[in-house]
């Protein structure tokens, strides 16, 4: 058996559908990558979900049963893709669809959408899922978890390197010179300006920024949206579609605005959210790398770097990790620290009591 191959699914808050990577958690190299998009009722469902509704425990379960046949499906085409067989691969981390995130307090929980069971059936390979909820059970946050892997590959020396996943929500792993690792959700990176574009052009997402490059940021709605309590929340803090949707949008705009300069306002806020969070919370980052699928929006690219002058505003893949792979890798690189038997949280980051081994397993 070759001990190092691991693969990392992930489908995230953006529910743009599944990546899948073939990791050598030895190397810290991707090996295969294979992107599956939702089926359009499944992802309606999933966004659904993330709200109160009818009969949800039956509507969820078979939620569930569709995410862990579709992650089986993407896990057969990685490993045709790659050559693998899969005797080789010693377990698959599996994120699940986040439908519910409420850490802290006595009540606290998170959910996420996969049946585990039914996806080792399929895979024939042992997986490992249900990665945050040992984190909150432990008082944490349950996220973010990337910041530990961000720092196995990312860090520098003698550098303060931010790391910047801009999927429905931005999160920032802060890679501190001095070997000190941060880390904690800023706020909507996508999840906002996806839901505005589907609403007003039947478009998943705004290629590019370009509607919103069409249109012009509103300074009193911006104002608004900036004074959410959630904003002046210190670390660690995470967040999700819990807070930040449509419904939240909806009751501070004020009528007769454009279309446009609402997506262009979104725009300003995403950007905003993570300026003014790594000015707070690393003032010396000296780059900023930056993954997920908004490292893609080259609008917001463009107006991260003019809010943070002085700061090297890079994505992933000039570091050599394509920025639609960096969380699956994690969640592959979090497997392997379960099956070693090593701590996958970091309590700094996400406010848990300690170290905690994250996942629960089904054998292949």
């Amino acid at each position: 058996m070759a001990a190092g191959l691991y693969i990392g699914l992930m489908s995230g808050t953006s529910l743009d559908g599944i990546d899948g990577v073939l990791f050598d958690a030895e190397a810290m190299a991707v090996i295969g990558h294979v992107h599956a998009p939702f089926a359009p009722a499944l992802r309606d469902e999933l966004l659904a979900l993330n709200t109160p509704g009818d009969n949800e425990l039956h509507r969820a379960a078979l939620a569930a049963n569709a995410v862990a046949r579709g992650y089986a499906d993407v896990v057969s085409q990685l490993l045709e893709a790659t050559g693998t067989p899969r005797a080789q691969v010693r377990a698959l981390g599996a994120h699940g669809q986040t439908v519910r995130h409420q850490p802290g307090g006595p009540e606290a929980y998170t959910t996420q959408l996969l049946n585990g069971a039914l996806l080792a059936e399929q895979a024939g390979i042992a997986v490992i899922c249900d990665l945050r909820s040992r984190d909150v059970a432990a008082g944490g946050q349950g996220a973010p978890l990337v910041p530990a892997f961000h720092r196995a590959v990312f860090s520098a020396a003698g550098e303060d390197v931010a790391v910047l996943n801009l999927g429905g929500i931005a999160n920032l792993s802060l890679l501190f010179a001095d070997g000190h690792t941060g880390g904690f959700d800023c706020g909507p990176a996508n999840c906002l300006m996806d839901g505005w574009i589907a609403r007003h052009r039947g478009l998943a997402y705004d290629a590019d920024g370009a509607w919103a490059a069409s249109g012009r940021v509103q300074p009193a709605l911006l104002a608004a949206l900036l004074a959410e309590p959630w904003f002046a929340l210190p670390p660690p803090k995470s967040t999700g579609r819990d807070l930040f949707h449509l419904r939240w949008l909806d009751s501070r705009l004020a009528p007769g605005l454009a279309a446009e300069d609402v997506q262009a306002t979104l725009l300003e806020l995403s950007a905003r959210c993570v300026a003014d969070a790594l000015r707070a919370q690393m003032p010396g980052a000296a780059t900023l790398i930056a993954c997920g699928g908004g490292a893609l929006n080259g609008t917001l690219m463009r107006r991260l770097a003019a809010l943070l002058p002085g700061v090297a505003t890079q994505t992933s893949a000039e570091h050599g990790l394509p920025v639609d792979q960096v969380e699956a890798a994690a969640f592959a690189w979090l497997a392997h620290r379960f099956v070693e038997g090593l701590q996958g949280n970091l309590p700094a980051v996400t406010g848990a009591a300690g170290p905690r081994l994250l996942g629960a397993l089904y054998p292949a």
